[in-house]
This record gives C-alpha cells, sequence and structure tokens, in this order.
C-alpha cells in the first residue's frame, strides 16, 4: 500500500472512510513525512485500563489539514519510532482534547512530552466555555454536527476493527481541525495566548506525569490530625502504588482508599488485630498481602519523625467568618469570570478559595495573570475596598471599589 490508500481529502459535508489503518512502519514513515511539513496535527487514542494499572494503547487517531489515519500500535509489523519521531519536532503543534491521559501514554511510552502542545478543552475554558467541557459538545457547537457516540464502549483491542469503528475512531481527530483553528483565532482577537501558555506550561512538565509513590497520598482527601497517622497512610499508599504497578493491576484491586484509611487508623500489629477491620475480609492479616502491611506499619510506626510527610497541616473546617469570606470570594471570582467571558475554574478553584479565607495568599490565582484580573481585586476585597451591590436595571449583581486616599 501507499500513503495514496491514506489520503483523505475532509468535506464537511461528505467524507469517505477507506483503509484507513497503517498497520506497517512504512506506512506509517510516508505519513509521518507527510505532516512533518504541515503546522498541525490532531491527535486522540483509544485505550483499555479497567484491569490494569498501566493503560494498553490500542489505536492512534491522527490528522492534519487534508490527510487523516488510523494507527494500530498492535500490529506486530508496526514500529512507531516514526511517530515518536513527529511527536517531538518543534515545527508541528500537537492539538488534543483533554490531553492528559493522552500526553501520559505518550510520555511512558517514550520518556519524553510531545511538543509543542495545544489543548482545545482548556482553551475553551479561556474562550468561554464551562469547566470541562466536552469534545461532543465542541463539535456541536463549532462544526454544527452531532456525533454517534454509540461506540464508546467499544473494546478496542480486537482485531480487525470495524468499519463503524474507524469512522467513530477518525471523528475524534477529524473536527478537532475546526475546533482548534476556531480557538486559536479567538486567542489571537482575544490576546489570552499567555493564559493558555501557562496552563499548558504544567502538561508539558514531565512531573506531571512522574508517579512519586511517597506523594501519592496527598491525591486523597484524609481525615487524619495526628502526624503519626498521615506518616503510616503515606508508606501504605506507596506500598499499594509499588505493588500495582509491579502487579500491572488498578490501585483500587490492590486495596481500596477505604481500606487504607482505616489501617491508619487502626495501625493494626497482628493478624489478629487486623480481622477487627470493617474493610478487609477475615483471615487477611494471616495472607502474604496482610503480612506485608503489617510490616509495613510496624516501619512507619518505627520511623523517626523527622520522616513524617512534610509542608502537611490537617485541614481544619472554615470558621463562620471564613465562611462568609469564602461566600464573598466565590461572588467575586463569578462576576470576573462571566465579566472576561471564561470558566471560573480556570481561575481559581474553590479549595484556593478556602485558602485565600484562612489567610493563604500562596496560591496559583494570585499570581501571573490570575493575579491582574483577580488577586487584585481579592486583596480589596479582604481590605475593605471592594463591596458588592445589585443593578436592578440589568438585573445582576455588581463590582464596586472604594478607593482609600
Amino acid at each position: 500500500m501507499t500513503l495514496l490508500n491514506y489520503h483523505l481529502i475532509f468535506n464537511k459535508k461528505k467524507a469517505t472512510l477507506s483503509n484507513m489503518i497503517i498497520t506497517t512502519t512504512d506506512e506509517l514513515t510516508q505519513l509521518c513525512a507527510r505532516l512533518s511539513h504541515v503546522p498541525f496535527i490532531t491527535l486522540d487514542t483509544e485505550f483499555i485500563r479497567e484491569k490494569t494499572y498501566y493503560p494498553e494503547l490500542c489505536l492512534i487517531q491522527i490528522a492534519g489539514p487534508d490527510c487523516e489515519a488510523c494507527i494500530d500500535p498492535l500490529s506486530s509489523e508496526l514500529d512507531m519510532t516514526p511517530l515518536f519521531g513527529l511527536l517531538q519536532n518543534p515545527k508541528v503543534v500537537k492539538v488534543f482534547h483533554a490531553a492528559r491521559q493522552d500526553i501520559e501514554i505518550f510520555y511512558h511510552l517514550t520518556g519524553q512530552v510531545p511538543t509543542p502542545l495545544f489543548d482545545t478543552q482548556i482553551a475553551a475554558m479561556v474562550c468561554g466555555y464551562g469547566d470541562n467541557v466536552g469534545y461532543q459538545q465542541l463539535v456541536s457547537d463549532i462544526c454544527r454536527v452531532t456525533l454517534d457516540k454509540s461506540m464508546r464502549v467499544t473494546d478496542w483491542s480486537r482485531r480487525p476493527l470495524t468499519p463503524d469503528q474507524e469512522k467513530y475512531a477518525l471523528h475524534d481527530v477529524t473536527y478537532l481541525r475546526d475546533i482548534y483553528q476556531t480557538f486559536s483565532k479567538r486567542l489571537t482577537e482575544t490576546g489570552r495566548q499567555s493564559w493558555l501558555s501557562e496552563e499548558i506550561a504544567i502538561q508539558n512538565n514531565p512531573a506531571t506525569y512522574d508517579t512519586d509513590d511517597n506523594e501519592v497520598w496527598r491525591r486523597i482527601k484524609v481525615p487524619f490530625k495526628k502526624p503519626l497517622q498521615t506518616h503510616v497512610f503515606a508508606r501504605l499508599c506507596a506500598w499499594r502504588e509499588q505493588t500495582a504497578k509491579s502487579k500491572n493491576r488498578p490501585r483500587k484491586f490492590i486495596l481500596k482508599d477505604e481500606a487504607l484509611i482505616e489501617l491508619a487508623i487502626l495501625m493494626p500489629m497482628n493478624p489478629d488485630d487486623m480481622d477487627r477491620t470493617r474493610t478487609l475480609s477475615k483471615g487477611f492479616g494471616n495472607s502474604s498481602m496482610g503480612q506485608e502491611i503489617l510490616h509495613v506499619i510496624k516501619q512507619a510506626r518505627s520511623d523517626s519523625p523527622d520522616l513524617y510527610p512534610q509542608n502537611w497541616t490537617p485541614s481544619t473546617p472554615l470558621t463562620s467568618t471564613q465562611r462568609t469570606l469564602a461566600d464573598l470570594l466565590q461572588l467575586l471570582l463569578h462576576l470576573v469570570a462571566a465579566e472576561l467571558g471564561v470558566a471560573p475554574k480556570i481561575i481559581a478553584s474553590v479549595e484556593e478559595l478556602h485558602n485565600i479565607a484562612r489567610g493563604q495568599l500562596d496560591t496559583p490565582c494570585m499570581t501571573g495573570w490570575r493575579r491582574d484580573v483577580f488577586g487584585e481585586k481579592v486583596l480589596l476585597l479582604k481590605s475593605g475596598q471592594l463591596s458588592f451591590s445589585y443593578n436592578p436595571k440589568k438585573h445582576k449583581p455588581e463590582i464596586q471599589v472604594h478607593l482609600v486616599s
């Protein structure tokens, strides 16, 4: 087969899809050579992760301005090196929607993050859409097309793929071209390219995808107030992460969060103590995994307090005064976001607002462009120089600034 078999001029009204699966290295080399000369490519992946720690990559969809194809990573005749080279080409923008999981897959395959990046989900928040807007909605709003999502739960690991599967998969990158170009134009017109760049910088950082086993516990909301319980919990989470990786099984298949929390609270020292837990089955303490857990707990209890997690303080409920301030900050955030035409989440999170109410100003929304549009108003509010009023003519609340001479 030649590249002509995979070439498709995209017509918004009608597109014919046939022989669009790339299964050999020669075919992939030809396609990547062609795409290395275009300004951008759109990408998506299909994978399975329900029963494994690491995602099993089943399909890669890719498109340039005038061609698209599916790449079969399960083909025994395919070496993906040409694609990996294209992903590092600095002259070609890599466009994803909700890029995190896709990038994580490529990062763990190559040790590198595709660059440069553009995430249309983040761009959508900057351009006035809500938080975490879905691809289907953007296709409907921008491309005026209603996608058929009946293949959402299909098994992408089975071969051969059906024509309907191919068509469904390619739609995830063909319409993404128009979405990218639309948002790129809007960002230029509004001068907000730098707003997107700060968010993309997080996705560009390899640390975003490198799992530090000793830090995974921080992703879980914990009820502990005692440093020792937190330390035991951190050690148990690290043990579970290492076990999940070695067995290539999901974390919850090893042990659920609830069980780890209970173990950190009770800190059982023997199998009988472990049998008194509510989340573990009887006799679990005598199993090989139960013995490993008992060893982890024993070791953690004997550790010096110097080894306890740093930069951690138990979260405390907001006082009534702090809650009132947090509510005012929430109102301020929504008014600023509405005025700018952006999603509130792109400016600040609820957790950030709560920390500000507690007096902690070292948060992302107090730096960069967020400080310019929101953080400065936060300082005015906290100093009594900003208030709110309701405009009956416009039927909405408004911000009022009272400058102090």
